[in-house]
C-alpha cells in the first residue's frame, strides 16, 4: 500500500550537508513520466559528491561548461556520460555556487547507475533540467523511510583517482531492505 506522497521541490534539495541529504534520499521515489506512462521506483543506493574540495567531485577541477550545472540552483539534474558508455544521473544539492550533487546508483528494480539510466531511458536531455513533473523526471517523498539498521554506509565506488582520503570516506549509502 502506498502512503501519502509529496513531490519534492528545489528547497528540499538545498543543503549545506550533502552527505546527510544523500542518506536522506534513500526511500524516496524516483518518478518518470514518458508519453503519459508514470513509473515509481524506490531509491536504494546513492553517493554524495560534496563540493570543490572533494577530489571525486567533477567540480574539483573548477567551473567548466560541463560542471556549470553543479554550481547552479539545487534540484536540477546533472546527467553526464561516463567512459563514453553510461549516462549517470545526479541531483544537484546546492546551495547555488557550492558544487555538490548526489549520484543515484540504485533503485528497487535495478542496481548500478549505468543500468538504471538505460532501463529508465534517462539521458543527457535531462541535464540541467529541474527535478519536476514538468520535465518528466522528479522525486517524491513517501511515508516509508529506512530504519537506521537498514542503512549501510560505505566508501564510494570507482573513485580511486581521488586519493585514499576521499576514496575511503563513507559517502555511499545503501538501503538494505528487509523482506
Amino acid at each position: 500500500m502506498m502512503g501519502r506522497m509529496r513531490t519534492l521541490v528545489e528547497a528540499d534539495f538545498e543543503s549545506n550537508d550533502t552527505v546527510a541529504l544523500a542518506r536522506g534520499l534513500l526511500g524516496k521515489r524516483l518518478v518518470t513520466n514518458y508519453g503519459g506512462k508514470t513509473t515509481r521506483h524506490w531509491i536504494t543506493e546513492v553517493e554524495a559528491y560534496d563540493g570543490p574540495e572533494d577530489l571525486a567531485c567533477h567540480a574539483s577541477k573548477g567551473r567548466t561548461k560541463r560542471t556549470e550545472v553543479l554550481f547552479g540552483p539545487p534540484g536540477r539534474w546533472y546527467v553526464y556520460l561516463c567512459y563514453g558508455i553510461h549516462e549517470m544521473l545526479n541531483l544537484v544539492t546546492g546551495p547555488a555556487d557550492y558544487p555538490a550533487a548526489v549520484l543515484i546508483r540504485g533503485l528497487d528494480t535495478v542496481s548500478g547507475p549505468g543500468r538504471l539510466t538505460k532501463r529508465l531511458g534517462i539521458d543527457r536531455r535531462y541535464n540541467r533540467q529541474p527535478a519536476s513533473s514538468q520535465t518528466g523526471l522528479w522525486l517524491e517523498d513517501c511515508d516509508r523511510e529506512p530504519s537506521e539498521s537498514e542503512i549501510l554506509a560505505t566508501p564510494r565506488i570507482g573513485i580511486d583517482y581521488a586519493g585514499p582520503d576521499w576514496a575511503n570516506r563513507p559517502y555511499r549509502f545503501v538501503w538494505e531492505r528487509g523482506s
